[in-house]
């Protein structure tokens, strides 16, 4: 299904690259759009994970650089039935983290420093399964995707409104450019948070299976989107595109659950988890591929 939902995406986005072709230079630059998408969706399946982990200066963790983190990593991969992923770390204040990969041998899990220093064991381990279930729906994939194609189509409605284009080969003229310039990043932005949005509650469930603690992601929440409000992330600033990918929104304001966020409303997801708790509904979530183990202490 995800693979329907992948391909869905890659077409969505390869039409809004040719209408902001056509909105700056007509049928001649919807022809160069095409052309550009078509390397766009080659460049972002192969690469777009190195791109975005690239966009955020995350460096690889080794078990001799980070040994409890990578165990801790390990031990969760294991219970999840899933492959060792890489391990990146981002020296940034803003506690955070992502997941990215187009399947799951070839994932990365990346997390702030940020986050090692202000959640507790158990806390963090929430966070760290929170982020191998979206590796485990195979949500990394369409998420990176649309980061990095969303980030594309704004540069050329941007370059098409500084070179003019549009004045002598739009049919709308420069009302064309402005549209695209308007237009394009708005719908490409619509697509990252319908993705996100319906993304979360459901990796937040499976994590918590896999943690087997829903209560100490929920705590993990709380302390990263009260620190994440007041600290500026300088690289997620500079790429807005991959803001959706990040456990909690990683930009300044945007904490609403509503069209113009790219989260569901941090909030709205404690209260699921608390109630998962209550009733015990995420042992249903521990099926028979996930392994029991026991979750090693990470020092800071």
């Amino acid at each position: 299904m995800n693979a329907v939902k992948t391909m869905m995406l890659l077409a969505g986005l390869t039409a809004l690259f040719m209408g902001a072709g056509w909105l700056i230079g007509g049928t001649g630059g919807m022809v160069i759009a095409l052309v550009i998408a078509i390397g766009m969706n080659a460049l972002a399946f192969w690469n777009s994970d190195k791109m975005v982990l690239r966009m955020h200066n995350a460096q690889p963790v080794t078990r001799a650089s980070q040994p409890d983190l990578y165990r801790m990593v390990e031990e969760l991969s294991a219970n999840a039935d899933l492959p060792m992923p890489a391990i990146y770390l981002i020296q940034d204040d803003q506690p955070n983290a992502f997941a990215t990969g187009r399947n799951p041998e070839n994932a990365a899990v990346a997390a702030t420093t940020g986050i090692l220093r202000i959640l507790t064991r158990e806390e963090l381990a929430g966070v760290i399964a929170h982020e191998l279930a979206h590796i485990k729906n195979r949500d990394t994939l369409i998420m990176t995707i649309a980061a990095t194609v969303a980030g594309a189509l704004s540069m050329l409605a941007q370059f098409g409104f500084f070179f003019r284009g549009g004045n002598q080969r739009s049919p709308l003229g420069f009302v064309g450019v402005l549209l695209a310039v308007i237009l394009a990043p708005m719908a490409a932005m619509i697509i990252q948070m319908m993705i996100s949005r319906t993304r979360e509650y459901s990796a937040d469930r499976l994590g918590a299976a896999i943690a087997r603690d829903p209560l100490a992601l929920a705590g993990a929440l709380r302390k990263i989107s009260g620190r994440a409000a007041i600290t500026e992330m300088a690289s997620a600033e500079a790429n807005p595109a991959t803001a959706h990918m990040f456990i909690v929104n990683p930009l300044s304001g945007a904490r609403m659950d509503n069209l113009f966020s790219t989260h569901p409303n941090v909030e709205n997801r404690i209260d699921a988890l608390v109630q998962m708790a209550e009733d015990g509904s995420f042992r249903d979530l521990e099926a028979s591929s996930m392994r029991s183990t026991s979750i090693p202490t990470v020092r800071r």
